[in-house]
């Protein structure tokens, strides 16, 4: 399956989720219910994955945790905020660039329509 395929199958159980449940529950209310239907939809989906920081060939544990790795290809943060604002991007961007991963998924459910809540981000690293 491509990126792009699983990206809309992703988005498509994150707006079950939200219709579901709506805004102003905790993120971790989110993450569970959206690993659950990503799971339910037999996909492949690690949650809370530690990701190390490797600086000068040393790998580093410094608490780095993806939300869900979907298909060891698409990473997925959760958020139930206010606001997605520009720390919210390069977080996600910081883990395709220590993943490797081409493709993140910011998805914020405290919004009241769920695609206003959604930033598709890609991976523009080079090695």
């Amino acid at each position: 399956m491509s990126e792009n395929q699983l990206s809309h199958k992703i988005i498509g159980c994150a707006m079950k989720v939200h219709s579901e449940l709506g805004p102003g529950l905790l993120e971790s209310s989110y993450e569970a219910c959206l690993y659950y239907e990503l799971k339910n939809k037999g996909l492949g989906v690690i949650k809370q994955m530690a990701l190390p920081l490797v600086y000068n060939d040393v790998k580093l544990e410094v608490g780095y945790r993806i939300d869900l790795l979907v298909e060891n290809k698409i990473i997925v943060e959760v958020k139930a905020v206010d606001a997605l604002n520009d720390v919210h991007l390069a977080q996600v961007l910081t883990y395709l660039k220590l993943s490797g991963c081409k493709i993140g998924l910011l998805i914020n459910f405290n919004v009241s329509s769920l695609k206003d809540g959604i930033k598709r981000l890609a991976n523009n690293f080079r090695e």
